[in-house]
C-alpha cells in the first residue's frame, strides 16, 4: 500500500471539548497503523473533502485519540463526525516527545489547543511519576470557555502542579489571568533539573524557551512541537519547510537548540 493511501479508521466516540473543538476516538476497521508515540501526527482524511495533520491526545491500545479544532472545511468535516462514521488515517508521522531523564522535574506549557499533542506525555509521566520530581502543567487560554480535557485536570492535580490563565475572564474566575509565561515565576520546578515541553502559538514557545533559558534550563531539554502547512507528512513536496528543516520529517518536536535559530525574532 502506498504512504499517502489513507486506512480506513472508525469513530467509535466523540467527546465536546468546547464550542468548536472535540476529541475522536477511532478504531481501525481492520489492520491498525503502526503504534503513534506522544507527540507524533498522522493525516486525518474527511472523505471527500481532504487531510489535515492531527498529532494524537491519546492511544488507548490499537485505537486513536484525537482532539480537533474546527478552522477550515476539512476539520470543521471532521469534528461533525459521529460514532459509526468512517475517517482515513496515515501515519504515524513525525519526531515524539523525549522522554524526561530520570530525576527530572517535569515541565509543561501550552497555549489553547497545545494542551492536546502533550495530553499523553502527561499521562505517560503521572503513570511512572516515581522516576521523576516534581511534575507541572501550565495552561493558558484566550477565556475560560476554551478549556480542554475537563475531566483530566481533577486527576492531573492529585498527582501534579496545574496551573491555568486565562486572558480574558468571566465573572468567577478563580484563577489567574495574563500570559502564561507569567506562571513560570509561581511554578515548583529545579531550572537546572528540568525537562519542558511546550506546544501552543509560536510567540508563546519563544517566549517561554527564551524565559526558561535565563532561569538556567538548558536549551536542550525544552522541546517544542511547531507546525506548519503540512501536506504529504513524508517529506516529499516541502510545504512545511521551516528554514533548513522539513518539519514532517525533521519535527514536529524539535529541541530549542534547533529551533532557537529557525524560529528567531528580534527580542524588543
Amino acid at each position: 500500500m502506498s504512504a499517502m493511501t489513507p486506512v480506513a479508521y472508525r469513530v467509535t466516540d466523540r467527546e465536546r471539548e468546547t464550542a468548536d473543538t472535540v476529541t475522536l476516538e477511532l478504531e481501525p476497521v481492520a489492520t491498525a497503523l503502526a503504534p503513534f508515540r506522544p507527540g507524533r501526527f498522522g493525516m486525518l482524511h474527511a472523505f471527500g473533502i481532504g487531510e489535515v495533520p492531527v498529532s494524537v491526545s491519546g492511544t488507548p491500545g490499537d485505537r486513536l485519540r484525537h482532539t480537533v479544532r474546527a478552522v477550515g472545511k476539512v476539520s470543521a468535516a471532521l469534528c461533525r463526525a459521529e460514532p459509526g462514521d468512517g475517517i482515513g488515517v496515515r501515519g504515524p508521522y513525525g519526531t515524539a516527545w523525549p522522554e524526561p531523564p530520570a530525576g527530572d522535574d517535569v515541565l509543561v506549557v501550552t497555549g489553547g489547543i497545545g494542551l492536546a499533542p502533550l495530553r499523553p506525555l502527561i499521562e505517560e509521566v503521572l503513570r511512572r511519576s516515581e522516576r521523576f520530581g516534581t511534575v507541572t502543567v501550565l495552561a493558558g487560554y484566550r477565556e475560560p470557555g476554551e478549556q480542554l480535557f475537563l475531566g483530566d485536570l481533577p486527576r492531573w492535580r492529585s498527582r501534579a502542579e496545574v496551573l491555568v490563565t486565562v486572558d480574558r475572564p468571566e465573572p468567577g474566575w478563580p484563577g489567574p489571568v495574563g500570559l502564561v509565561t507569567a506562571l513560570l515565576d509561581v511554578a515548583g520546578y529545579r531550572p537546572d533539573r528540568c525537562t519542558a515541553y511546550l506546544c501552543g502559538p509560536e510567540p508563546m514557545m519563544r517566549a517561554t524557551a527564551r524565559e526558561l533559558g535565563r532561569r538556567g534550563v538548558p536549551a536542550g531539554r525544552v522541546h517544542l512541537s511547531l507546525e506548519r502547512n503540512m501536506r504529504c507528512g513524508t517529506g516529499w513536496c516541502g510545504h512545511c519547510q521551516l528554514g533548513p528543516l522539513l518539519l514532517c520529517r525533521d519535527g514536529p518536536v524539535l529541541d530549542w537548540t534547533r529551533a532557537a535559530d529557525p524560529l528567531a525574532v528580534p527580542e524588543r
